[in-house]
């Protein structure tokens, strides 16, 4: 019998080697997106508690403007009592946020007696404030669409008495 000659088949572990590292490279670039995105995620909430905050502190500022009939723009006179009013606050050396506060007065409407035969009159205000880190509030340019854009609004309502 003629002795048979044998080829030994090679290349098959490198074959595996490579694959093994497209694998891993895949799996490591998955982990640096997942860790961009998470840390692009962390900033936009600390963004948005601050919007927040400047939104409240706009109620604020607004709230005390319509309790005690302030003028709300350089023109004496122009309370909320006589009409919606819309101002501008710049936070923006404070917080990095710009805010708007709207204030408009509900009909002077009775709700029960401050003596017996006299009507108590009321009147309701709703403050609206915007705060978002834009050149004005709310944006409605393309500025909107960024990724760093935060916008947050804030609603109350108080009572003349």
């Amino acid at each position: 019998m003629s002795a048979a000659t044998r080829t030994n088949q090679r290349g098959f572990g490198a074959i595996m080697a490579i694959v093994v590292l497209v694998i891993l490279a895949l799996f490591g670039a998955a982990m640096v997106t997942v860790g961009s995105v998470q840390q692009v995620t962390s900033a936009q909430d600390l963004l948005a508690a601050n919007a927040w905050q400047a939104a409240r502190a706009g109620n604020e500022w607004g709230l005390y403007k319509a309790r005690k009939k302030s003028d709300w723009t350089a023109n004496i006179g122009e309370n909320c009592d006589t009409g919606t009013r819309k101002a501008e606050l710049d936070l923006t050396a404070q917080t990095g946020f710009r805010v708007t506060v709207t204030c408009t007065p509900s009909q002077l409407y009775k709700e029960g007696e401050t003596v017996p035969g006299v009507d108590k009159t009321v009147r309701i205000y709703t403050i609206l404030a915007v705060a978002c880190n834009a050149a004005a509030c709310p944006d409605t340019s393309a500025t909107a669409a960024n990724p760093g854009y935060v916008e947050r609004s804030r609603r109350v309502q108080v009572t003349d008495n």
